[in-house]
């Protein structure tokens, strides 16, 4: 319990004061029909408004980088009215929450786009298995169209107006989503990149897609309010290559001269089914001498009460984002905190709840807003 009590400590990270070191960590949830948030997604968000800092599910820069049956962008009016309702909700229950921005890349399906579009990535490098289609069927990966030099710095310019709408839509930072396979992690990582240009070959090359993104971005934000995530060491999505140790070592020291609010690691493999094993797992403990005084450093994936107050209180990081267990747990901060009792993912499992199925779509408040907050004990025991 007196553990525990360690991720109950306030945190300046940035520009943002958080409550405490628990973070929700973004989840794609598949409640926003036409990409625009519902009063559904506002109350499922207040309700967890007690995180030290909420990360909002992926929310696409472009029509061009849509990939996922119901999930939210950010590059329209009517969705920045959307997502403004959100906002409303989280700091009305006294929490903070950032935009966590992505393009899909290879990772989306061209059922998604405009007719005759095709989807796109760094290089003509196809995912392998099966994606989801528009029509909430299941297809074969497609082979990508590797992006022109310009397109990719498009690109960019749309990573930058996504800010500013995150901005406008009340949003407290952004998160750039540099992970889990989609297109920034396509252009760091040498399995998917095979480009020539500048933003192929090296590993200083190949970080150069994200660096213009991260300067993009600062020009709508202060750094104080801007996170990226990365997931070097996972297999999601076909990834994984034999000199990620070196290229995410060398993506922290770059990312420190920008002084941002937070880097996030997926660094918890949550199984050994997670794992590429092509190189030597990049760890918290990598990262930390990397960042300097000003970046906070936040561990992901797999954790428990006692492993994140662990990591804490070693000084390997400054807070640690939780997924799954904040599905079920809307209060999960104060029950970690507290060493209350957690509740257990029901029978109808994570897939279902995650995934863009006909059954959300009939129920999107089932196993979305109707899990109960714990009613404990008079005396708080």
């Amino acid at each position: 319990m007196a553990q525990l009590a360690t991720l109950s400590v306030p945190l300046v990270m940035g520009n943002l004061q958080l409550k405490n070191r628990v973070v929700m960590a973004a989840m794609t949830r598949s409640r926003c029909p036409n990409k625009i948030p519902t009063e559904h997604v506002a109350e499922y968000y207040r309700q967890r408004a007690g995180a030290g800092l909420l990360i909002s599910e992926a929310v696409c820069v472009n029509e061009l980088g849509y990939g996922w049956a119901d999930s939210p962008a950010i590059h329209t009016a009517e969705q920045i009215e959307g997502w403004k309702t959100v906002t409303r909700a989280v700091h009305g229950a006294g929490g903070l929450i950032v935009c966590q921005i992505w393009h899909q890349g290879r990772t989306s399906h061209s059922s998604f786009l405009p007719k005759g579009t095709e989807i796109v990535a760094p290089s003509a490098i196809p995912c392998t298995g099966l994606a989801w289609g528009a029509d909430l069927e299941k297809y074969p990966y497609e082979i990508p169209r590797a992006l022109e030099t310009e397109e990719v710095e498009a690109i960019v310019e749309d990573f930058g107006r996504a800010a500013a709408n995150a901005r406008e839509a009340g949003f407290d930072g952004v998160e750039i989503h540099a992970a889990s396979g989609h297109l920034i992690d396509q252009f760091l990582q040498s399995c998917s990149n095979q480009r020539d240009d500048k933003y192929g070959g090296s590993i200083e090359r190949r970080f150069t897609f994200l660096k213009e993104v991260v300067e993009r971005v600062l020009r709508e934000f202060p750094a104080g309010r801007v996170g990226v995530k990365i997931a070097p060491n996972i297999s999601v999505c076909d990834m994984g290559s034999d000199d990620n140790h070196a290229m995410f070592l060398h993506v922290a020291a770059r990312l420190s001269r920008y002084n941002l609010a937070y880097l996030m690691l997926v660094d918890g493999l949550n199984g050994a089914r997670m794992s590429h094993g092509k190189c030597a797992p990049v760890t918290l403990a990598d990262l930390r001498p990397l960042l300097g005084e000003k970046t906070r450093l936040i561990g992901n994936c797999g954790y428990t009460g006692e492993t994140a107050a662990a990591r804490i209180a070693a000084g390997e990081a400054d807070a640690i984002a939780f997924g799954r267990a904040f599905l079920v747990n809307p209060d999960l901060a104060q029950r970690l905190i507290h060493d209350w009792p957690l509740a257990e993912t029901p029978a109808q499992d994570y897939k279902w709840q995650c995934s863009p199925v006909p059954e959300v779509r009939a129920n999107p408040a089932h196993l979305y807003t109707d899990f109960p907050a714990y009613n404990a004990p008079r005396g708080g025991a």
